[in-house]
């Protein structure tokens, strides 16, 4: 038989674990970004290889996910998209270090890497220009309410941005900085 206490903590734990939230993280990364994943091109001599990222706790109905990577402090006017993955399935968790390469097979398979701001799908590491101080970088992870998101390789991400927002579940992001 039950007691109220054990009643309780029961309640309490399953509360809780429908409250979890939605979280990204990464093995690779933390305040900032070494070497490996810099850009190697535009003045950086870095690895360009793409971050380990993993995620939790994805709302019910969550059909598939997408990542971004955009640099809100580039000296564009409209930021700078480093990266866009879509259509990962629903069942995936995770991009293994170096996923970002589209010839590398690391990219789970059935997604989808579109341009970046330089032109080419797959992922462009940071290269801050020198003397300009910290560029925040949001790597974003979007849970679905879609298996595909209607785009391709070269859809911009602009145009993935705002189907994302039409299709959106939940997100959650890590901030990492870079300056030179």
């Amino acid at each position: 038989m039950k007691t109220i206490f054990s009643l309780f903590i029961s309640f309490f734990i399953a509360k809780a674990a429908c409250s979890q939230t939605f979280t990204l993280k990464s093995a690779d990364l933390g305040g900032q970004f070494s070497n490996e994943f810099i850009a190697g091109n535009f003045g950086c001599n870095g690895g360009n290889k793409s971050p380990q990222l993993s995620w939790v706790n994805a709302p019910e109905g969550t059909q598939s996910f997408a990542v971004t990577m955009y640099d809100a402090d580039a000296p564009t006017g409209s930021g700078f998209w480093h990266w866009v993955v879509v259509d990962i399935p629903a069942n995936i968790h995770e991009l293994k270090q170096g996923a970002g390469d589209v010839k590398s097979g690391l990219a789970p398979q059935g997604s989808l890497q579109s341009i970046n701001d330089v032109g080419v799908p797959g992922y462009q590491g940071p290269c801050p220009g020198i003397g300009e101080g910290d560029h925040r970088y949001l790597i974003t992870v979007y849970a679905l309410k879609t298996a595909k998101l209607g785009t391709t390789q070269a859809s911009t991400a602009a145009l993935t941005g705002y189907l994302l927002g039409k299709q959106l579940l939940a997100k959650a992001s890590l901030m990492v900085y870079m300056k030179r």
